[in-house]
């Protein structure tokens, strides 16, 4: 079950080709899951004139905001010890392994960071969109964790078996699993490499407040934009390292 290298030199498009085929979905169920959740829960179907049904609809799509920024937290931190030039570089890199900051509660804080978005993200789709996304994405994520973690197990030996056994792969720990490290984390380029998780966030906590999608669209873009401004100065700054 492991991604091609296709699939990991450019898992940045497959991810916004799911979040785009989700969202897609509404012209085949125009039906939003948050609607239908707060459906449930008042007892009939969601009518925006009416403020208590409205202000239902936007706390479920607030929970699913919180999801974003929660995930925009562990990704940055994440990325504060593994470096942005390696998170996003197009080619694995087995060459060190890292087991301070977050990954000592789970191995993988990125796509754990990644699976919070989906889910907090999906909540402002379709019902089959909502499924598409996060059932899309979690396949996804496996599939590059299973290549990764083959390039680590032939690169760094007995160290990486024995991390392999005492930290979980995804759903992370309540407590660390192993020693805290010397490695120091750079903050800094970590935010700037993540600036698209904290746009994204931005655009659901806005779309939450306000229901209004012009807006929450235009956030969304912006995220992507600034996404690939902060991969292009890196991939100048680092010409081999995509060779």
């Amino acid at each position: 079950m492991r991604a091609t290298e296709f699939e990991f030199r450019f898992r940045f498009i497959v991810i916004v080709a799911v979040f785009t085929a989700g969202f897609w979905c509404y012209a085949f169920d125009p039906v939003c899951i948050s609607a239908m959740v707060a459906q449930g829960l008042i007892g009939h179907p969601v009518r925006l004139s009416v403020p208590a049904d409205r202000h239902a609809l936007q706390a479920i799509l607030g929970l699913g905001a919180a999801l974003c920024v929660f995930a925009a937290l562990v990704r940055t931190w994440a990325a504060a010890y593994l470096q942005s030039e390696v998170v996003h570089d197009f080619k694995m890199h087995g060459e060190g392994l890292v087991a301070d900051g977050p990954y000592r509660y789970t191995r993988n804080p990125l796509y754990l960071g990644g699976l919070l978005l989906a889910t907090g993200f999906g909540m402002a789709a379709s019902r089959l969109g909502f499924v598409v996304i996060v059932g899309g994405l979690t396949l996804f994520y496996y599939r590059l964790i299973g290549r990764e973690e083959s390039l680590l197990g032939e690169t760094q030996g007995e160290s990486y078996h024995q991390y392999l056994a005492r930290v979980p792969r995804v759903v992370p720990s309540l407590r660390p699993r192993v020693t805290a490290g010397s490695l120091a984390p750079r903050w800094g380029q970590a935010v700037r490499g993540e600036t698209f998780m904290w746009f994204f966030a931005a655009a659901a906590i806005y779309f939450a407040a306000t229901l209004k999608q012009r807006v929450f669209v235009t956030i969304i873009v912006l995220g992507l934009a600034s996404s690939v401004v902060v991969k292009s100065i890196q991939w100048r700054k680092a010409p081999d390292s995509n060779s």
